[in-house]
């Protein structure tokens, strides 16, 4: 079983749907979805997360495609939209990341975007 993401002008993902195996049959499916759709298709795999493939198999297009991820063609991969202006795209994983690294305790934190760091959630 194979996924698909449709693109809008815009790259952004619209739809992910359930499809045939890439290459079954002979056939190009991202093509065939595509022309039928009248937009881009990309494959996407469930099992690809931050550039790594769940079960050891090659990555695929660097995370699973959501409704309203953006496709980078340059980088032939998915990533979510950027969660706040002062985070940047990892370029190996697609992953958005804070400009200061979150502490690494049993805490929970939120982004405070105006000061740029991370608050302790007290409640």
């Amino acid at each position: 079983m194979a996924h698909y993401a449709f693109l809008d002008e815009n790259n952004v993902v619209t739809e992910v749907i359930v499809g045939a195996e890439e290459g079954s049959e002979g056939k190009n499916w991202e093509q065939i979805y595509g022309s039928f759709r009248k937009l881009t298709c990309k494959r996407t795999s469930y099992n690809t997360f931050e550039g790594s493939h769940k079960f050891d198999r090659i990555p695929f297009r660097k995370n699973y495609a959501g409704v309203g991820y953006i496709y980078n063609a340059e980088g032939d991969g998915f990533h979510a939209p950027q969660p706040f202006d002062s985070w940047t795209l990892k370029q190996d994983t697609f992953i958005w990341e804070a400009p200061v690294e979150r502490p690494d305790d049993e805490n929970f934190y939120t982004w405070n975007e105006e000061t740029i760091s991370w608050d302790l959630v007290t409640e």
